[in-house]
């Protein structure tokens, strides 16, 4: 196939990398502007927020040591309540010498409850000198339970202290003040405040930034959204620095840390870049689409003399595919040269790849045959079986009303269901008599031994599945994997029918044909047990002829049995992509 002379010499060029070129400059340029100002944006943010954020570090440490300061203070005060403050030395005298009594308790609870009507602290607990609560009062008082044990470090016992405890899910920044009788102490006091995500909002109002609250590496409380909360535990936050969550970046500063809790603030850099750039992108933008105005204007020609041609030529590649039909050439347009050239090599392609396609056709209607006429000539007795089967599970399939292209699978599949009994020896495949359990369990591995016999042709790979699971039965005594009732693909339900039906009807060399009738009343008996219930009274209703009328090749002598499972192929096209009343090798 050769293009005409005049074609070649008289045909455009195509200019695409001019209009390409133009465009691409422009583009260029506007995306170095555009990254420059971006750049200058987001280090003079970084720079402001990074400023910001040391003056929020000051402002909040001093908020923050001015409110322990203010709680240690009111803490100080309420343990000097003298009702209560007795009680608790009372409980320290008694509970020494072992006589500490309920009522005792239950008045450091009234007094406690008294005390507390002067703080909106959200937790007050009294302890004793161990550490083990005796009282506990406010809205948060369930984390405080009676009886449990609060650590407290034993060098500051005397001294009031902030400093930060778990109960239960929560975490609280607690100030502690012991009751002291002289340089004695007979329990203390705790206020306890839950470090929460509001406790994180107030900090970040007074940081002007968002805050986020760890405990050990682990966010206990933030104002960022929920979403970034994750984000923050798979991070570790530099004390003084920067940190990417999700697609933002984040200027990140330590403002406190309280024993294993450390407070950071977080200032969103890409929010405001995002913000600042916007403007100078819109200004740009209305550069840009001067620029390409102009471009366009001046490509106009070049799009209709080029556009063209090669929209044509797309159409004609999209009928082409559509319609599957790859028999006619590509008309030739002249727009230029390479479109020519083009049409030209894939006309050259389509031929190919017919050619390739029909000879693996043919390669693979010849591999198919092949296979099963070599389980036919394995056993004279079952010579034309596979083929029978076949022709019976088509008809089936089609009382079943299943696509063409299912038809096709079920009828290659029950073609060569046997197939795995070429690795059956002989003298287990041919034997005449009953067969041992041992033999039988020789047998019943050729549905597996098929299977991997197939596996490697991929063109095959829908066919596995009816070769494999063709003796499975609806109550799950089939082999080889007891599949029950729809586990077992539809397919392998059809060809188990119609091997079993042309096995009672086919002599074998212990035993003659059964009449179909019989063969049809034993289906009946055996459905929904050993037989798919449906398929059975698919095959019920279909007239005996149909049944037992056999392919165009039965009845060809033994060594014909090559042609005769090929011939079985015929109306087809490849496409691209239990209980047993005698053992025998039949």
């Amino acid at each position: 196939m050769t293009m005409s002379g005049g074609a070649r010499g008289g045909a455009p060029r195509l200019v695409t990398k001019i209009l390409g070129f133009s465009f691409g400059v422009i583009a260029l340029v506007l995306a170095a502007v555009f990254l420059l100002l971006s750049w200058q944006t987001r280090d003079r943010l970084t720079q402001a927020i990074a400023a910001n954020m040391a003056v929020s570090q000051q402002r909040v440490a001093d908020r923050e040591a001015a409110r322990q300061r203010d709680d240690r203070q009111q803490a100080a005060t309420l343990a000097e309540h003298p009702t209560l403050k007795a009680a608790v030395d009372t409980y320290h005298s008694e509970n020494s010498m072992g006589g500490a009594t309920p009522q005792l308790l239950n008045t450091i609870r009234a007094e406690l409850e008294k005390v507390r009507q002067n703080t909106r602290v959200p937790a007050l607990a009294v302890t004793d000198v161990r550490g083990v609560i005796l009282a506990s009062t406010g809205v948060n008082a369930g984390d405080w339970r009676d009886g449990d044990q609060v650590a407290i470090d034993a060098d500051l016992a005397l001294e009031p202290v902030a400093t930060v405890m778990a109960r239960g899910d929560r975490v609280y920044l607690a100030t502690v003040v012991p009751f002291l009788f002289g340089r004695d102490a007979v329990g203390d006091l705790i206020l306890a405040s839950p470090i929460d995500d509001g406790y994180a909002r107030n900090l970040a109002q007074d940081a002007q930034a968002d805050v986020v609250v760890l405990r050990h590496g682990r966010a206990i409380a933030t104002s960022l959204p929920a979403a970034l909360v994750d984000a923050i535990d798979r991070v570790t936050l530099p004390a003084d620095g920067r940190v990417a969550l999700e697609d933002d970046e984040y200027v990140v500063r330590r403002l406190l840390s309280v024993d294993a809790v450390d407070i950071f603030a977080l200032g969103s850099v890409s929010a405001p870049v995002r913000a600042a750039t916007a403007e100078a992108a819109w200004v740009l933008l209305t550069i840009g689409l001067g620029a390409l105005l102009l471009a366009g204007a001046g490509s106009l020609w070049l799009a209709r003399t080029v556009a063209g041609p090669i929209d044509a030529l797309r159409r004609q590649l999209r009928q082409m595919a559509d319609a599957r039909d790859f028999e006619r050439p590509l008309r030739r347009g002249g727009a230029s040269v390479e479109l020519d050239q083009l049409a030209e090599t894939f006309d050259l392609l389509r031929a190919a790849v017919a050619a390739a396609e029909a000879e693996s056709e043919a390669a693979y209607l010849g591999v198919i045959g092949t296979l099963a006429a070599a389980l036919d000539a394995r056993d004279p007795y079952t010579a034309g079986h596979s083929e029978r089967v076949a022709h019976l599970s088509v008809a089936i399939g089609r009382a079943m009303q299943l696509s063409e292209d299912q038809l096709e699978v079920l009828h290659l599949g029950a073609l060569l269901h046997d197939i795995g009994k070429i690795g059956v020896p002989d003298a287990i495949l041919r034997k005449p008599g009953t067969l041992t359990d041992e033999e039988f369990e020789q047998i019943k591995l050729h549905p597996s031994l098929g299977a991997r016999i197939l596996k490697p042709l991929h063109f095959l790979s829908e066919h596995v599945a009816i070769v494999e699971l063709h003796h499975e039965q609806p109550d799950g005594r089939g082999y080889p994997h007891g599949l029950e009732g729809h586990a077992i693909p539809l397919h392998a339900r059809i060809v188990h029918v119609a091997d079993a039906f042309d096995a009672m009807t086919t002599a074998r060399a212990y035993r003659p044909g059964r009449p179909a009738n019989e063969a049809m009343a034993e289906l009946w008996r055996c459905a929904g047990a050993s037989f798919d219930l449906e398929v059975v009274r698919v095959v019920a209703a279909m007239p005996v002829s149909a049944l037992t009328r056999m392919p165009s090749s039965h009845g060809a002598e033994h060594e014909g049995a090559g042609a005769s499972a090929a011939g079985a192929l015929l109306p087809f096209r490849l496409r691209s992509n239990g209980s047993r009343a005698r053992k025998t090798a039949g």
